[in-house]
């Protein structure tokens, strides 16, 4: 008989009866076995185990330091089973076993941490998996099925079984740190100025293809750092200059960080968009059907874009 085989949960409610009632005789009782039935049974988990779970020396049934650790874990044990019990029957009834977002890092990870809070005080069974992506990588993860859902999607998706509705706008401005040496340049920069300073670039997170690239001129020396977040702390530091997202970039030049300069190109604005995964049934599921029902708010649209 294998260690499976012994710790069952029937075993573990049943040594934890024993536990509780002091007594093989008053657990016997409970449990409607026995009493002999019940001490075989334990004698068996014991002889099994080769561990001693009760002592028997006094009156009472106690456990040992062994049975202690045993119905320790058994109880952990027993309340995943219950968990994962109720969500298979919640998942009977329509919520999906998880559900995998893709974020640009245009977008605000707090307002999505904000509708993680609101969604999962409905105690759904639904996991959920949030990926960070940037450029062509976001959509990239929902065109070859690593994500239901794609925030922040730059270019113009058309694929079968997807859909999409537009987020909104994000204006972009030139900013440099104070101590740039573009801070003190005259304006508007022209590109042969800008070209001769390092841009601090992000890298496009697609796994497949070239990817893309905005805002570097040719032949111009270039910092990639992984993200929209990382992008903003390399120009802080006058690592290099380039374009920021306008809602990301205000309060460092409120307070003097960042040095906003205007160029002879036009203004920058990326226009941006959600896309989903419609799934291989006629019917949404209900997780998709939530994150999808709150897009619909303009608020929620424009924190995910603004509220950084």
């Amino acid at each position: 008989m294998t260690t499976a085989d012994l710790i069952t949960p029937e075993a573990l409610r049943m040594l934890q009866a024993v536990a509780h009632e002091g007594s093989l005789a008053g657990a016997a009782r409970k449990l409607g076995l026995v009493p002999s039935a019940l001490t075989y049974r334990v004698r068996q988990i014991e002889d099994g185990l080769d561990v001693l779970l009760f002592d028997r020396s006094a009156r009472k049934a106690v456990l040992t330091d062994a049975g202690r650790e045993l119905l320790s874990e058994g109880e952990r044990i027993l309340h995943e089973l219950d968990a994962i019990a109720n969500r298979v029957k919640r998942v009977a009834t329509g919520w999906e076993p998880q559900l995998t977002i893709a974020m640009d890092s245009l977008i605000s990870q707090r307002t999505v941490q904000e509708l993680c809070e609101a969604f999962f005080a409905l105690l759904p069974p639904t996991q959920v998996k949030l990926r960070s992506e940037t450029l062509s990588g976001t959509w990239e993860a929902l065109l070859y099925g690593e994500a239901d859902i794609a925030l922040g999607v730059v270019i113009d998706p058309s694929a079968a079984g997807i859909q999409s509705k537009p987020l909104g706008e994000v204006p972009f401005v030139f900013a440099v740190a104070p101590h740039h040496p573009l801070a003190a340049a005259d304006e508007p920069l022209g590109d042969a100025l800008i070209s001769q300073h390092r841009a601090v670039a992000v890298a496009d997170s697609a796994r497949r293809g070239s990817g893309i690239t905005t805002g570097l001129l040719s032949g111009q020396r270039v910092l990639t750092v992984p993200d929209m977040p990382a992008k903003l702390q390399a120009q802080l530091r006058g690592l290099g200059c380039g374009f920021l997202p306008e809602c990301l970039a205000n309060n460092y030049v409120d307070t003097g960080r960042l040095v906003v300069k205007r160029t002879e190109r036009p203004a920058r604005i990326s226009r941006v968009g959600y896309a989903w995964r419609q799934g291989s049934g006629r019917t949404r599921g209900k997780a998709l059907a939530w994150w999808l029902a709150q897009l619909q708010s303009d608020t929620t649209r424009r924190a995910l874009l603004h509220a950084h």
